[in-house]
């Protein structure tokens, strides 16, 4: 705890006391992918936690896939998300302007010409605004629509990163980042099959190229005893994001049965 010593703040560091500065901050990393820390220390620091999240990965891994195969639709998409910040802070600039008028107006505001001319003028601006916002939006929704339908390809390969990123229980040396795990995946979108005019035999072509493109780079670093848990992960994975998996099954398979007098 800090205490003052005269004109100087003290902290007490074991034995010694040594001068406070308040402009102190100390940083400590670690290394552990889950950490757990108890209320009373949690309640005395700030936690950061740079670990990605599914959905953040889901809307990353999207991006990427949308970009390789509908180039058009993401750029209309980045546009449209400068654009409407524009729009939107157009509209701000014109409400301060009148508000600050509005504020600084003395006397009938109807005696107020420059005000009056900003009004008359901010109200057609306003109105261009609008209905152009109005426009982004219809064009965002198209846009989205298309974005939708590689949905499942995102969800899948999502999921199969935080498959991998756990097997550093397993052994400490499976560890893979996350930009190796892109690169499988933008290798994937390379070289699946494109089926000419045939969307959706060309999401399962993607999503089956990936997964086997990442089961082989993972493979040829694993010990040979974990090739099969990693088969088995993966098809547990798949399956749990296709609503197939039954948890009573899983848990009877990896456990087995409980027996006991009736």
């Amino acid at each position: 705890a800090k205490f003052k010593a005269g004109n100087m703040i003290m902290i007490r560091l074991g034995d010694s006391t040594v001068e406070y500065n308040e402009d102190f901050r100390l940083f400590i990393t670690t290394k552990l992918p889950n950490p757990h820390y108890s209320p009373e220390i949690c309640v005395q620091v700030t936690l950061l936690n740079f670990m990605v999240t599914p959905d953040g990965l889901q809307d990353q891994m999207l991006g990427i896939l949308v970009a390789k195969e509908e180039p058009e639709v993401e750029k209309k998409r980045q546009n449209l998300i400068i654009e409407s910040a524009q729009s939107k802070a157009q509209l701000k600039e014109i409400e301060d302007k009148i508000l600050e008028l509005l504020s600084n107006s003395k006397g009938n505001i109807l005696d107020d010409e420059e005000l009056i001319t900003t009004l008359a003028n901010s109200k057609v601006t306003s109105t261009r605004i609008e209905e152009r916002v109005k426009e982004q939006e219809k064009t965002q929704a198209l846009v989205q629509e298309t974005r939708e339908t590689y949905v499942p390809v995102s969800v899948r390969s999502s999921a199969m990163f935080f498959v991998i990123a756990d097997l550093c229980k397993v052994e400490p040396m499976y560890q893979y980042s996350l930009e190796w795990f892109i690169e499988i995946f933008l290798l994937a979108i390379k070289t699946a099959e494109k089926p000419e005019r045939n969307l959706q035999r060309r999401l399962t072509a993607l999503q089956n190229q990936f997964i086997k493109l990442l089961y082989e780079k993972v493979c040829d670093s694993l010990f040979a005893k974990d090739k099969l848990m990693l088969s088995l992960l993966l098809t547990f994975k798949s399956m749990e994001v296709d609503h197939e998996l039954d948890q009573a099954e899983k848990g009877l398979l990896l456990v087995g049965g409980t027996t006991g007098a009736e």
